[in-house]
């Protein structure tokens, strides 16, 4: 998921071919429907993302009681509105009535806790939850931006590498090469530096004793001299997510790593995917699937994320989207970390009796 920020945002508006009293304001390369006139390009309005959990009072007046995601109907989801894909929803609240938008919008003012929106949380169901230990040395996973609301996160023409989005449940594994301890955790649960102790029936563990990977991550270490190692991978498969790519979790889980991360002293530093590929090769464990290599170019790759999977090698699944990432890796200021990013499919996000859980 995407970090969540409450901003005010210019706009761009656009007909909607299919509704005469509707019409597609822009945020970034996001879309979401409004009421005809109700804004022209140019204006600032508040934008509320996808994955925000809004209070009852600000839904009321949204009008949008009822008619929100959730078992409580307060979340955020991307929708189709008359056959256009509407992310996000876009607002002037009464609450900030008196605030200057257009400056706020310049500064990068976040509204989110003025205006009561949270982060929706998926999720743990009872196969991938387990009793719970500190772990102060976890490596923690990150939050990847949506580049449909961040555009400029890269620089067209630079080289980037995109691999395939899988739909499952990211599985944290640290390796602390001093001791060889391995520390196991989610990613909700990792950036609390919470790891889950190991336990025969957690599939965060399954995945992990069945690929080898604390022997991937133990090679990673001799390599590159670090201290700790973090392999952040996918676990899937029937039982984890509704898209099973093949894999049956309670048989053998379906595993993939899509990053990995060093400790050697100076900091964590991110590997490039050509830095560890050949170590995982060596000892058998699966990488997501690479299906861009070249210069950025946004249309390209947008057109990319769409379509069915490469996992199963059959493509019984619909695609998730992509993950892009500079090659070599860079710093961004548009996230203030790394030059990474998702594209996510519109079929992906608009499918119906999808599951979301950590």
């Amino acid at each position: 998921m995407s970090t969540l920020k409450v901003t005010a945002e210019r706009l761009v508006i656009h007909p909607h071919p299919n509704a005469d009293a509707l019409e597609l304001a822009e945020v970034g390369r996001l879309r979401a429907v409004v009421a005809k006139g109700a804004y022209r390009t140019g204006d600032h309005a508040v934008y509320l993302p996808e994955g925000s959990v809004l209070p009852e009072p600000l839904i009321a007046e949204l009008g949008l009681t009822g008619r929100l995601a959730g078992a409580n109907k307060d979340r955020i989801t991307a929708v189709r509105l008359r056959g256009e894909l509407s992310q996000g929803i876009v607002c002037r609240p009464k609450a900030l009535a008196d605030t200057d938008l257009t400056a706020a919008a310049t500064a990068g003012t976040d509204f989110a806790e003025l205006l009561g929106v949270v982060k929706w949380v998926p999720p743990v169901p009872v196969h991938l939850a387990g009793d719970m230990a500190p772990a102060p040395d976890l490596l923690p996973w990150l939050e990847v931006e949506n580049i449909r609301r961040y555009p400029d996160l890269f620089v067209p023409g630079e080289q980037v590498i995109a691999t395939e989005k899988i739909h499952g449940s990211a599985t944290l594994m640290t390796l602390i090469a001093t001791t060889g301890e391995v520390y196991a955790s989610s990613k909700g649960f990792g950036k609390q530096r919470l790891a889950i102790k190991e336990a025969p029936h957690n599939l965060y563990w399954r995945a992990i004793r069945t690929y080898g990977v604390p022997a991937f991550a133990a090679a990673v270490a001799e390599a590159f001299g670090a201290s700790r190692v973090g392999v952040f991978g996918e676990v899937f498969g029937r039982g984890v997510q509704d898209l099973p790519y093949g894999a049956n979790a309670g048989v053998r889980p379906g595993y993939a790593v899509f990053d990995v991360a060093v400790d050697t002293g100076d900091g964590v530093r991110w590997l490039g995917l050509d830095e560890y590929a050949p170590l995982a090769q060596a000892h058998g464990v699966p990488l997501v699937p690479v299906l861009f290599r070249g210069a950025y170019d946004e249309a390209a790759l947008t057109a990319l994320a769409e379509g069915v999977e490469t996992v199963s090698g059959t493509g019984a699944n619909l695609r998730e989207g992509l993950v892009v990432r500079t090659a070599p890796e860079r710093y961004s200021a548009v996230t203030g970390g790394r030059a990474i990013g998702k594209l996510v499919s519109p079929a992906y996000l608009t499918r119906k009796g999808g599951t979301e859980y950590e």
